[in-house]
């Protein structure tokens, strides 16, 4: 624990943990407040969209601090795999504002409010988590190799999305029902006429996904230079 707490520390990445840490705090702390005051549960199933979030990230994080302690690259592709399954759970909250509607007892601002801050959250995670492995594959292999990895993540990361949202798959189904997921995934693919929603929503997101993250990295260049 204090080796892991001085990786953090000498990456500079203890301050983001915190911040994240904090934002997660809030996310919880406003569905708690709101099952208090109404003795509804309606949106506790955010807090468990929130922890799915968090796992890319904390894969990220371990492959950014510990990723110089693997000798061989190739071994860096099994987390990456692990990674990639859980990515798309972290802007698939952007989608929960599907939830949002007038509800009797909560103020219709406070429950936007709510979900914005889930989803703001969950994106904030996916980004930071999506620059975590691009950073190490462009360390260990080449710059081409880290973008084309991230252009692709984040193409996939709107598939999933469509997937988790109208098919009501999610991540623990690549382990517990991979056959009926994989016949899901292949008749749209094979059949693309067939779906044009799946290629909606899928382009849709990921151009979506992939602007924001160019715009965040630009930033990040620009205001490091100064």
């Amino acid at each position: 624990m204090i080796s892991l707490f001085h990786r953090l520390k000498e990456t500079n990445r203890l301050y983001i943990l915190l911040i994240f840490s904090l934002t997660t705090i809030l996310c919880v702390t406003l569905v708690a407040f709101r099952v208090q005051y109404t003795a509804n549960v309606t949106f506790v199933f955010l807090v468990w969209n929130i922890f799915l979030a968090l796992v890319p990230y904390m894969i990220s994080t371990l492959l950014v601090l510990y990723h110089h302690t693997v000798k061989n690259a190739f071994w860096l592709w099994l987390p990456f795999v692990a990674w990639l399954c859980f990515f798309p759970n972290a802007p698939y909250i952007l989608t929960d504002l599907f939830h949002l509607k007038q509800r009797p007892g909560v103020p219709y601002w406070y429950d936007l409010a709510l979900i914005l801050f889930f989803a703001w959250n969950g994106l904030m995670l996916g980004f930071a988590s999506m620059m975590d492995i691009q950073s190490v594959f462009t360390t260990r292999f080449k710059p081409w190799i880290g973008w084309t990895i991230s252009i692709g993540s984040l193409l996939l990361a709107g598939f999933g999305i469509y997937l988790g949202r109208y098919l009501r798959w999610n991540s623990w189904d690549v382990i517990s029902s991979p056959m009926h997921l994989l016949h899901d995934i292949a008749t749209r693919v094979l059949n693309p006429f067939h779906h044009p929603q799946t290629y909606g929503v899928t382009l849709l997101f990921a151009t979506f996904l992939l602007l924001g993250y160019i715009l965040l990295i630009q930033f990040a260049k620009v205001y490091t230079r100064k």
